[in-house]
């Protein structure tokens, strides 16, 4: 239940969507089973295994998006390929051009695919519709971005945006650095790597290591950038923020997951527990974390 990864988009605060539209337009692209004769399939599925596609508490949802993935591997259709088209060759006397080649590959691949194994992967959301949060618990842009891509196949309106900040994660993380110090309510931890901005491109990482010294500001000094720093928040969230406003390696306190095992006695309780403490930790760590970068730049109308 805990995200680990958090891809930053806004919606307007509020968004005026009810809950039981929200659902129902949803239901539109619901997950089904790859077919045999497909690579991909993807769609909604219920995140609390209930039935429902929205998961909603203290009017904080939960969202999920199911990709389900036919392997096949393409040295096994390069294998196979090659053993047909050398018979082709001692049937024709000839080897078989380009456009044969093609369509050999194309019929290969429709018939292997069904005995290809599949592989599932589930993508979480959280949306906050009051303050007009969208999080995707995801490594990377590419996937959320499938995501997105969902949700504007199933939604009438989705007026969704990246978030942007005043100030850059880069140079926010370099004065930080420079000067020794996190913004309040921050704590620089032992993480962080520094990239040269020119065709060399020379990179300097620090894993468990002091970042206050006079090594890693000469580093500054030479031109060199972060593009990864760990930070902690109040004492509570430990998280890697990235040069493109991606938090990463999102860790909550132990403290805090111990509190929500004790007020759980099943599993379901469990999940209440665990989804209003997350969003309630999100809900105060990413607006601090916004006005540690100089605030939001305000979407244009």
């Amino acid at each position: 239940m805990w995200f680990k990864n958090l891809q930053l988009y806004r919606l307007p605060a509020p968004w005026p969507v009810d809950l039981a539209k929200f659902e129902e337009q949803l239901a539109r692209g619901p997950f089904v089973k790859c077919p045999s004769n497909q690579p991909l399939s993807r769609g909604w599925v219920s995140p609390r295994r209930d039935g429902a596609l929205v998961f909603s508490l203290n009017k904080q949802w939960l969202i999920a998006l199911a990709v389900e993935q036919r392997l096949l591997p393409s040295s096994v259709v390069n294998e196979e390929v090659k053993e047909r088209a050398e018979a082709m060759e001692a049937q024709q006397g000839y080897a078989p051009g380009r456009k044969q080649l093609k369509e050999l590959r194309e019929r290969v691949t429709e018939e292997l695919m069904p005995r290809a194994f599949t592989r599932r992967r589930n993508t979480f959301v959280w949306i906050d519709p009051q303050a007009g949060w969208l999080c995707v618990d995801a490594s990377s842009p590419a996937k959320a971005e499938e995501v997105i891509e969902h949700l504007r196949h199933c939604l009438d309106d989705f007026p969704l945006t990246l978030l942007h900040t005043q100030l850059s994660p880069q140079s926010a993380m370099a004065d930080w650095l420079a000067g020794g110090d996190a913004p309040a309510g921050f704590t620089i931890d032992r993480d962080c790597e520094l990239k040269a901005v020119g065709e060399e491109k020379a990179a300097v990482r620090y894993v468990r290591h002091p970042l206050e010294g006079d090594e890693v500001k000469a580093h500054l000094a030479s031109g060199k950038l972060p593009t990864r720093l760990a930070l902690t928040w109040d004492d509570r969230i430990s998280f890697i923020l990235s040069e493109k406003l991606e938090i990463k390696r999102l860790a909550f306190l132990d403290l805090l997951k111990e509190a929500a095992e004790k007020s759980a006695e099943h599993a379901d309780e469990q999940f209440d527990a665990d989804f209003a403490l997350m969003t309630g930790e999100l809900a105060r760590f990413l607006p601090q974390m916004v006005e540690a970068l100089g605030g939001e730049v305000a979407a244009e109308k």
